[in-house]
């Protein structure tokens, strides 16, 4: 695969993307305090629909558990494999992630929507991670996990 075919921009590669996402870690998860707003309800609506979510706030340091779950700091701090990580960071602060993100390797990388940080998709790609940019995980969830 070159470096692009991890850019992942076509339905078909989306959908492999939610297919394969088993577990999840949600870089930037917010707490049940902010329920209204996309970076709890989505994480929260993948609980539901049977996904492991592994909670990653990145602010809440008094925070130990979100959604049932113990929190990590790092995404290279979480036991096991991860098959996708959920970024909910603004485009610029997601560059300081790309080491970590790197280092745990997971199959792909979902910046949600209204994110896109092309220098960062590009560093992931080149690692062998698929990313996928300016989507919203729990739509395309809904539409092709099958549940």
């Amino acid at each position: 695969m070159s470096h692009d075919e991890y850019l992942i921009e076509d339905d078909a590669g989306v959908k492999r993307v939610v297919q394969e996402a088993r577990r999840v870690a949600v870089l930037g998860i917010k707490t049940e305090d902010h329920s209204a707003q996309p970076a709890y309800y989505v994480p929260e609506y993948l609980a539901k629909a049977g996904v492991d979510v592994v909670p990653v706030p990145v602010y809440y340091p008094d925070a130990k558990v979100i959604l049932g779950k113990p929190v990590y700091r790092k995404l290279v701090d979480i036991p096991g494999d991860i098959d996708l990580v959920d970024v909910f960071r603004r485009p610029g602060d997601i560059d300081q992630h790309v080491d970590d993100i790197i280092a745990k390797k997971p199959k792909a990388v979902w910046f949600q929507s209204g994110i896109r940080n092309d220098d960062a998709a590009r560093k992931l790609a080149a690692a062998g991670i698929r990313v996928v940019q300016d989507r919203c995980l729990m739509v395309d969830h809904r539409r092709y996990s099958g549940r």
